[in-house]
């Protein structure tokens, strides 16, 4: 075996612990020195002893060759005796001195011994120092090893080595050389080896493997070399472990599937040459797989191996390496090949070392930099050697997409020409992909990192196109290299964040084009390894969200790109900048959120944000402005008032302002009046203080808040409670007034406590100014509210005290206080103090005068009243006023000034001064008053309303009316338009009531009260009446008559209106009785009369009234119109014209024909043009004028000779020759055997005519003769003992041919919902349409239509799969039309016009109901829902009852209430059937015939049937119940209200008991037997009650918790009253009588 040498470490170097290492890694990961060794060609004595004689000698032998013969012979061996296979090869491997070839002698000799063996130790210390393959966690490589390390240990001496080394061959075909060590002959290897040479056999590159001799027979099979041409020669098993097979004869890999468990497989030196690898991928386990020295071409069918660690290939014919992925391999030896190419080279993603020795891929520049570009970071060793760092700089030079280009076929070149190169490449695999004229500019992925945002760059040029291009992005991860890419789900942008699971992984993305809606193939771009992250975070994107209002909160949202770093918790800071200064720090505000204040307002923020990661790395800071923070609305808060709520207090009311700087906010206290609306007492204060006024009301202080600029917010209220009075109490009482006789003088104080109340003032005399007690006083008079008095004259020469008494409203008495004058009281001469006149100056009223006497005891004053023209004038007395202190003032008056005169006497006769009064204005006239109103006249239609009056109040001016209607429900509505005194009654009046309203107004313009009278009606209508008729229009025939009535006399109804023709004779004729009349011919030289009767709205007719026109004159005359039909050959032309003017007389016409259609009708040119072809007025087209146009010149003229205008017409096509026919069609006999069908043609020019010849036999059989299409035929053998039948299908020339017609279709069925319609059409009766129809009928074709639409907008729809004759009406067809539509077909191929039938709309079919049933468990306890399926239009209210029926009996008990489509049974449904009557109901109240449904009987629920069992078989028990003792119906039953009762039940009888207490024993409430009238019911509305009757006046209604219990109890009852039940309940619960 060969053992690989690895360059020595330096002496200075620490010992390294070995690790376990595969066998093959020694073979296939030699150092460069031991290549070069064995290039040189150095052998040792080994070599000589390992060849044979019949071999050729050569010193130039290598290592390799000599080492396979030792593999099948004496190292087989010398494994089998126990020693280590290292000691039989280190000369393979030896390169320390060349050695010279020696002899077979020499190398047995014992120094030669001894070299190999140090050799193998120092083999073995260069393997233990530097392990060559990393082995798998399961790798059959690690155990070989460690195998191989034991049996190191266990070699001792070199002469067992030796003797072992001259074992025989088991290959050996001689055994006489046993002994030697050189006895190996020639022979031991199959003659197809003979002709190996050294490069053939090569070990640097076969790289063979060891095989494990410890491993049990069970696990291993070694029959290397023993020309095995077939694996079915072989005893496989699924326990073999280690199968070596090299130097045989296999070429199929047949047979392999068992070995499910191998683990090492050695192919290596068979016939395998095409692929055929397949049955390998049972071989889930291989780990090991040697193919060297094959003829393989292809690989590409070698199955994944999942885990194959190490793969040989080598000498063999591969073009390229293209195979399944292996995942896990981690050595792939494919030297000395013909590999050329890198195209579809595998995903390896393990892979450490690569061999491509000796293949024509070498010539490929920068190989291995290519190499690393596909493997990626795990390939450590190319070609037998490590990576070489120049090369693997080169490999970062190529984009990240070489490695996909390489496998799809790229040309490798230089990194300085391979970014436009593979770019260039993918663009030739893209072009035909991209849309029409576009190009891709650029596809390209940033370099990613981790946790950074990534970015792809697509774009696509295309000057011609305007649309837009639309581009969507997915992402993928792939694996260290560019394969094996999964879609990111949520990656679907052109930015992708990397992740840490991301590291050192490829991303791709592919982008998609998409173009009008139209989506394209994508493209891609492919990146470099995910690099790890920098650690450093930084902000991506930096914002703030929120309102930039005061008050608001602002969060600041930084987007972090944490770049490979823990996420931590950044540093947040906030800044202030006022518009033209600089930012600053805002204290305090430090994380993410901030709530703006009242400073931030006019100024904008600046959110500054630096990223720190958990470690403590700090991201450079980054920040964002807002726009400038506004002022909140003015606001105010915690509105309240502080302070005692108490009489005289001083409150304060307080708020908390917000919304910008405080301005001048309104500060406003209210004080509650008595209707609960408040009164403004005081305002732009905080404080008030509390007054008597505000006792017992609530005080209501509200704050609306101003901001600086102005702007008002919403204001804020408080109200207090109600305000409490203080005690009363008197201050600063004095007397006010002079202490003189006759003065007037009062009390005033100041009281305190709440409201004042009535404080009573009572006056004393005092002959003292010193107030000492109440007992010295003497009374003038009483204790009274009133707080002024006058000074009596008994008081004269005293002091006057007052005493004041303070009382609460509520009757509260306070302490009194006094107060006395200052001096006595002292008299006067007579005079006048004051002296007054009261009463409005104006006339009307009354003065009257007042006066103060003062100076002892008044006598006999004097009075009198004057008026002055001027205020300086004597005045003139008034003799009536004189002496009199009152005046009335009288019209007289008006304009003066009025004076009163008071001269005082005192009863001694001693006159006083005289004193007047004038009055300031001259005296008024009065205000404009009317005395009375009143409106007469008769309430009728066209009477006249007349308002009376009496004015008072100056001189009348123009007094005003307004006239009122009045509704029967009070509504008034004013007449517009009567203002005067009078009115006359309208049409529209009738039905309302009428009033009038009258403002009086004086004759300088001053306007008195408005008066109004009682509304007078209801205005009935008057008599009908046509006040005036005339007739209007011309009196000329053709000319409409109408007229003109003027009515009256209520609502005007349906007047009669009856025009008359009066003729000379004096007879008339009645013609309509319409608003107009049109004149006609008949009405020529006649008179015509118009009667008119007026007619009221109920029906009252008026007196007619009449009116005669003048004589009517005819019109002149003129032709209206003049159309010609379209015109038919032989068919007569009847023009369609009209006359006007009078009596037509004999009117002149000219038929003209021309071949061409004239625009221009005038007479000249036509007659110059055309053909006179008749003067008549009805003309028959001839064959002559078949394609021609028709022209008719007509002259029209009255029955007296004059005439008028002339009129032309032309046909609108040429005349149509007459439809095809043909008629006596016959037989001719021209000679013998030929016959010559004839008939007579018509209908135009004849064209080519169809003729058909038919032969029908003696049995009526009628076949067409092929060929026969002429009119003559001959007659033929065939034709003998039948007749010949002729078929003429004449044939006009222009092609029209008579065609099979359809002349109606009609429609059989009922067109209504769900009945089937069948459409029947009607073939023409004429001969030749049956005799097409019986001989030429093809086929019937039909299509339903449905309408759509209404109206004139109706359409119709065609229903694509009904093209039946017969149709089935739907549920969707109701109300809407069917249309059926259908032509005929003939055996040429031609077809009918299509004929069509549509249907009234359709109607819906009857209501009905199928298949009904009821859906539900069957149990007492369900719910059950019955349904089916309705037809017969749309379905409205339809009805269902539900019933129950006993089994057995026809008898169907109602269920009341039960009306619905859902029914709960209960326990009384036990041993019923459930029935459901529905009958159908249309929407439009149609009803259909009932359907009933049953259930099977309704069993017992077996939970409750359980129960129920158990306590019928026990035969009595006792159930705990409540009851309510207070039955009032609206009463609603709370079980806090009820009571406990027991139910005790037996089959004998039935008990209600209330148990005992305390203070009570148990008494019995209801007891009985179950004999009738027993029952127990059941309330359907509460499903917790039921109600026991024992007989009508003993009954107890109970309640339970639940509704089981309650049909526990129910059944049970019912169950021990078996004898009387009615149904089979017993049979049900299973109870035996």
């Amino acid at each position: 075996m060969e053992a690989p040498s690895e360059a020595s470490k330096p002496a200075g170097d620490k010992p390294v612990k070995s690790r376990p290492v595969a066998p093959t890694g020694r073979f296939a990961l030699g150092t460069a020195s031991s290549i070069k060794k064995r290039a040189d060609g150095a052998t040792s004595a080994e070599v000589g002893v390992a060849r044979s004689s019949l071999m050729k000698s050569t010193s130039s032998v290598n290592a390799g060759s000599a080492q396979r013969r030792s593999s099948t012979g004496t190292v087989g061996k010398q494994q089998d005796n126990g020693s280590s296979d290292k000691k039989a090869s280190p000369a393979l491997s030896d390169g320390a001195k060349k050695s010279k070839p020696v002899s077979v002698a020499g190398a047995s000799s014992k120094p030669a011994v001894e070299k190999r063996t140090s050799l193998a130790e120092r083999a073995k210390a260069d393997l233990v120092k530097k392990p060559a393959v990393k082995p798998s966690p399961t790798s059959t490589l690690k155990k070989v090893q460690s195998k191989t390390e034991s049996s190191n240990g266990s070699s001792g001496s070199t002469r067992r080595v030796a003797s072992s080394a001259s074992l025989q061959s088991p290959r050996s075909v001689t055994s006489s050389s046993t002994k030697k060590l050189g006895s190996q002959t020639s022979s031991a290897v199959p003659s197809r080896r003979k002709s190996s040479t050294a490069d053939s056999r090569d070990s640097r590159f076969m790289m063979l493997p060891q095989v494990d001799l410890k491993a049990s027979d069970e696990v291993r099979l070694d029959s290397r070399g023993h020309r095995v041409r077939s694996l079915k020669q072989l005893r496989l098993s699924p326990a073999l472990e280690f199968v070596y097979l090299r130097d045989n004869l296999l070429s199929s890999l047949e047979g392999i599937e068992i070995l499910k468990g191998v683990k090492v497989l050695d192919l290596s030196f068979n016939d395998f040459k095409l692929p055929g690898f397949e049955p390998l991928g049972n071989c889930i386990v291989l780990q090991q797989l040697y193919l060297a020295g094959n003829q393989i071409t292809s690989l590409a069918s070698l199955p994944e191996l999942p885990n194959l660690e190490f793969l040989s290939v080598a000498q063999n014919r591969l073009k390229s390496l293209c195979m399944a992925c292996q995942p896990r391999l981690q050595v792939l030896a494919a030297s000395r090949n013909k590999i050329s190419t890198l195209k579809g080279f595998p995903h390896l993603p393990s892979l450490e070392h690569l061999r491509v020795e000796e293949n024509p891929l070498l010539e490929i520049p920068h190989l291995e930099a290519a190499s690393i570009l596909l493997i990626g970071p795990t390939l450590k060793k190319f070609n037998d050697r490590d990576l070489n760092p120049n090369e693997a700089e080169v490999a970062k030079q190529y984009p990240a997409h070489t490695a996909i280009c390489i496998r799809d076929g790229w040309e490798f070149c230089s990194p300085e020409l391979a970014a436009d190169s593979t770019f260039s490449f993918l663009l030739e695999q893209w072009k035909n992909k991209l849309p029409q004229d576009y190009m891709v500019n650029k596809a390209y992925v940033d370099h990613p990192f981790e946790e950074d945002p990534c970015h792809c760059h697509f774009s696509f040029t295309n000057p011609d196109s305007e649309n837009e291009l639309v581009l969507k992005y997915q992402w993928f991860l792939g694996g260290k290299t560019p394969t094996n890419f999964v879609p990111i789900p949520e990656a679907l942008s052109e930015v992708y964040w990397p992740k840490h699971e991301d590291v050192g992984r490829c991303l791709k993305v592919e982008c998609t084009p998409i173009l009008n809606g139209a989506e394209f193939p994508p493209i891609f771009a492919v990146s470099l390894p995910v690099s790890p992250g920098t650690g450093c975070p930084k902000v991506i994107n930096l914002t703030v969200s929120g309102e930039l209002v005061e008050g608001n909160i602002l969060n600041g949202v930084p987007e972090i790109a944490w770049c490979g770093g823990t996420p931590g918790k950044g540093v947040a800071s906030w800044l202030r900048r006022r518009w033209n200064g600089n930012a600053a720090v805002i204290d305090g505000a430090e994380g993410m959120a901030y709530q703006l204040t009242v400073n931030d307002i006019n100024s904008s923020l600046v959110f500054m944000y630096t990223p720190v990661t958990d470690e403590g790395v700090k991201g450079e800071p980054q920040c964002t402005m807002t726009d400038f923070v506004k002022a909140a609305t003015p606001s105010v808060s915690n509105v309240h008032v502080l302070g005692d709520i108490v009489e005289d207090n001083t409150i304060i009311g307080k708020g908390k302002y917000f919304g910008g700087r405080e301005g001048l906010s309104k500060l406003r206290w209210f004080r509650e009046k008595e209707n609960g609306e408040f009164l403004l007492v005081l305002s732009d204060s905080m404080e008030y203080t509390v007054t008597k006024e505000d006792v017992g009301r609530h005080l209501k202080f509200v704050y609306t808040p101003v901001n600086l600029e102005g702007q008002e917010g919403e204001p804020a209220c408080v109200i207090t409670d109600v305000v409490k009075k203080a005690p009363p109490k008197v201050f600063n009482l004095k007397i006010v007034g002079e202490a003189r006789e006759g003065s007037r003088v009062s009390a005033s104080a100041t009281v305190t406590g709440g409201t004042e109340g009535s404080s009573r003032v009572q006056w004393y005399k005092a002959s003292s100014s010193e107030f000492k007690n109440e007992h010295e006083l003497e009374a003038l008079s009483p204790s009274k509210v009133s707080k002024t008095f006058r000074i009596p004259l008994g008081a004269v020469g005293y002091y006057i005290v007052a005493k004041f008494t303070p009382v609460a409203p509520d009757g509260e008495i306070g302490e009194p206080a006094y107060a006395i004058s200052d001096g006595v009281v002292e008299t006067l001469p007579p005079s006048l103090n004051f002296l007054t006149v009261t009463g409005e100056f104006s006339e009307g009223q009354t003065l009257t005068a007042s006066y103060g006497y003062i100076g002892g005891h008044e006598g006999n004053s004097l009075y009198s009243w004057y008026l002055h023209e001027t205020e300086d004038d004597e005045g003139a007395p008034v003799p009536e006023a004189s002496g009199l202190l009152q005046y009335h003032v009288t019209k007289e008056a008006v304009g003066k000034f009025v004076s009163f005169k008071c001269t005082p006497v005192r009863d001694d006769g001693i006159v006083g001064e005289a004193r007047s009064f004038i009055g300031k204005d001259r005296v008024t006239p009065g205000m404009p008053t009317l005395l009375s109103l009143e409106v007469t006249g008769e309430a009728i239609e066209g009477a006249t309303m007349f308002a009376s009056k009496r004015y008072w109040g100056g001189e009348e001016g123009e007094t005003m009316f307004r006239w009122i209607l009045a509704s029967a429900d009070g509504t008034e509505k004013e007449i517009e338009g009567a203002t005067s005194s009078s009115y006359t009654l309208k049409c529209d009046d009738i039905g309302f009531y009428i009033s009038v309203l009258c403002k009086p107004v004086r004759n300088d313009g001053v306007h008195g009260s408005l008066a109004s009278t009682e509304a007078i009606g209801p205005i009935i209508p008057g008599p009908p009446t046509c006040q005036s008729l005339e007739l209007a229009g011309s009196m000329v025939e053709g000319a409409r008559l109408t007229f003109n009535a003027e009515y009256t006399g209520g609502l005007r109804g349906s007047c009669i209106q009856e025009w008359f023709r009066l003729y000379g004779d004096g007879s008339k004729d009645k013609l309509i009785a319409d608003e107009y009349l049109d004149l006609d011919l008949a009405d020529v030289n006649c008179q015509i009369e118009l009667i008119y009767t007026p007619v009221r709205e109920d029906g009252l007719q008026g007196s007619p009234r009449s009116v005669i026109s003048d004589i009517i004159l005819p019109g002149e005359p003129k032709g209206v119109n003049l159309i010609l039909p379209e015109c038919f050959e032989d068919n007569e032309i009847s023009p369609i014209k009209t006359y006007f003017g009078g009596k037509e007389g004999n009117g002149k016409y000219t038929w003209f024909r021309n071949k061409e259609k004239l625009d221009n009708l005038e007479f000249d040119p036509v007659a110059e043009s055309s053909d006179i072809i008749a003067d008549t007025l009805k003309y028959k087209p001839s064959l002559d004028d078949v394609g021609s146009y028709l022209i008719l010149y007509w002259v029209p003229t009255r029955s007296d000779g004059k005439i008028g205008e002339p009129l032309m017409a032309i046909t609108g096509n040429p005349v149509m020759a007459a439809f095809p026919s043909v008629s006596d069609v016959r037989l001719e006999q021209k000679s013998s055997g030929v016959y010559c069908g004839v008939g007579i043609y018509y209908g135009g020019h004849e064209g080519s005519s169809l003729y058909r010849w038919h032969r029908e036999s003696s049995d009526g059989t009628m076949l067409h003769i092929d060929g026969a299409d002429s009119v003559t035929y001959e007659v033929t053998d065939p034709d003998y003992n039948c007749r010949l039948l002729f078929g003429y299908i004449p044939v006009r020339s222009d092609g029209i041919a008579e065609l099979l017609r359809i002349k109606t279709l009609i429609f059989k069925g009922n067109q209504v919902e769900r009945e089937t319609l069948t459409a029947v059409e009607q073939i023409p009766s004429s001969e030749i349409q049956q005799h097409l129809w019986s001989n030429y009928k093809k086929e019937i074709k039909y299509q339903w239509f449905v309408s759509s639409g209404s109206g004139e907008d109706t359409s119709f729809e065609p229903l694509a799969t009904q093209c039946s004759r017969s149709y089935k009406v739907r549920f969707e067809d109701i109300g809407r039309c069917l249309k059926c539509e259908c032509f005929v077909t003939d055996v040429f191929g031609r077809s009918s016009e299509l004929v069509s039938a549509v249907t009234a709309p359709v109607l819906p079919g009857k209501p009905k109901i199928e298949k009904l049933e009821i859906e539900g468990r069957g149990f007492h306890t369900n719910l059950y829902s019955v349904r089916g399926t309705y037809s017969g239009g749309r379905e409205g209210k339809s009805k269902i009852q539900w019933l129950r029926s006993m089994v057995g009996s026809p008898d169907l008990i109602s269920i009341p209430g039960e009306i619905g489509r859902m029914y709960e049974a209960n326990v009384d449904d036990v041993g019923y059937r459930l029935v459901a009557i529905y009958t159908p109901v249309r929407e439009d109240g149609v009803e259909g015939q009932p359907i009933s449904v049953s259930t099977e009987p309704i069993s017992v629920e077996p939970e409750v049937y359980g129960e129920v069992k158990q306590k019928l078989d026990d035969g009595s028990v006792k159930f705990e119940v409540l009851c309510d003792k207070d039955r009032t119906p609206k009463k609603a039953q709370v079980m806090g209200h009820l009571e406990r009762r027991i139910l005790e039940v037996n089959r004998k009888r039935i008990k209600v008991v209330k148990p005992g207490s305390k203070t009570s024993f148990p008494a019995t409430e209801a007891r009985g037997t179950y004999a009738p009238p027993f029952h127990v019911e059941l309330y359907r509305n509460d499903q917790h009650r039921f109600k026991i009757v024992v007989d009508s006046d003993n009954e107890v209604d109970l309640m339970v918790q639940t509704r089981h219990m309650r049909d526990v109890i129910i059944l049970t009852i019912r169950g021990l009253a078996q004898k009387f039940n009615s149904t089979s309940l017993n049979t049900l619960l299973k109870i035996e009588a």
